[in-house]
């Protein structure tokens, strides 16, 4: 098996562990919060982060993978931001409407575009934008329902569109100028992370539901599906991490649209949640996007490729063809050596 096909085989598995685990995490969070009235996110996150890091110190000690320190200052910065926009995500929809909380996520995709290229010079061709626009229309549809506005929720929806954008975007580009791996780095940021929810978890779940989450009844139910939340998301934190730095930024937000309309039909399924032919029309036209974006994402790869083998096809015949330049460079100069010679005889015979 080529190094492309091995590529290829290791992104694939990164989605679908994404997928898998992220849908996975998504109705169990739901049973704990709807059903076990367990409802204090950002503390259950800090949670989730801390026993994603002790896993990783284990398998760290059983030699799965290899400890590999980088720029202090990076580490920090990246995991202090990511754990500010967790938060700040969590803000915005305690402050918001469920409607204009799915708008600030359906805004990342577009804000993640123009900061990439703003910034890193990338450019996104106008087939990928239509499948993009495409996709975030279908699931506008299906998940947006209420638009109602209001100022400080209006400025928190902004901020946590911005710092997922920068968080996400440093995942991708910290793993390939450090060159490590999704693991190391989550590793590393994983404390940083894990300390910014410890700290503000309790504070911002009392602000957004009044309740302590030090006074809750921890009943045995609860506390068994904490515990399969936190496990579930060791997978989720690692695959979001491996998703990003094996793909894209966006590609990763597309990814997480397509969780969205799966949670939507496994809710149905399952949960028996209300669902309408809205519902169902959106997320027929956002398959049909994701469809699209998937496609022009692989003819591009494909025609990359092509234009990569050609360049260095060309270049290897360039650097096995100096001999033959220096003997045509010398027969060049020798013939003009002989028309120099000549060309005194010729103009005496002329004369």
């Amino acid at each position: 098996m080529g190094e492309g096909e091995r590529f290829q085989l290791g992104t694939v598995g990164a989605l679908t562990l994404s997928v898998v685990s992220s849908v996975s995490i998504v109705i169990c969070n739901k049973a704990l919060m709807s059903s076990l009235h367990f409802i204090f996110a950002t503390t259950l996150t800090s949670w989730h982060l801390l026993v994603t890091f002790c896993s990783l110190h284990v398998a760290l000690k059983m030699r799965f993978f290899e400890h590999k320190p980088f720029e202090q200052k990076a580490v920090i910065g990246f995991g202090i931001l990511n754990g500010i926009s967790i938060g700040l995500l969590n803000l915005s929809l305690g402050f918001n409407s469920v409607g204009f909380y799915q708008m600030t996520k359906l805004a990342i995709i577009p804000c993640t575009v123009l900061l990439e290229t703003i910034f890193l010079g990338k450019r996104f061709s106008k087939r990928i934008q239509f499948a993009l626009s495409i996709l975030l229309l279908g699931v506008g549809i299906a998940t947006v329902t209420d638009l109602q506005l209001n100022a400080l929720g209006s400025f928190l929806s902004f901020l946590a569109v911005i710092t997922t954008c920068v968080a996400q975007i440093m995942t991708n580009t910290i793993q390939k100028k450090y060159k490590v791996s999704s693991t190391q780095l989550l590793y590393q940021s994983c404390p940083y992370q894990a300390a910014t929810l410890l700290i503000s978890g309790p504070y911002l779940d009392k602000l957004l539901t009044n309740q302590n989450v030090f006074g809750f009844n921890y009943t045995t139910q609860v506390t068994v599906f904490i515990i399969l939340s936190c496990l579930i998301s060791i997978s989720v934190n690692f695959s979001t991490f491996l998703v990003i730095g094996k793909t894209s930024p966006v590609t990763y937000q597309v990814l997480g649209h397509l969780k969205t309309c799966l949670v939507l039909a496994f809710g149905y399924i399952l949960l028996r949640d209300p669902f309408s032919w809205r519902n169902i029309l959106g997320i027929l036209i956002a398959m049909i996007g994701m469809i699209l974006y998937s496609y022009y994402c692989t003819l591009e790869n494909q025609q990359k490729t092509v234009e990569a083998a050609s360049q260095s096809s060309q270049a290897r015949e360039d650097e096995s063809d100096p001999l033959m330049n220096v003997e045509n460079g010398s027969a060049v100069v020798s013939s003009n050596v002989g028309q120099r010679q000549m060309s005194p005889v010729w103009s005496k015979s002329k004369d």
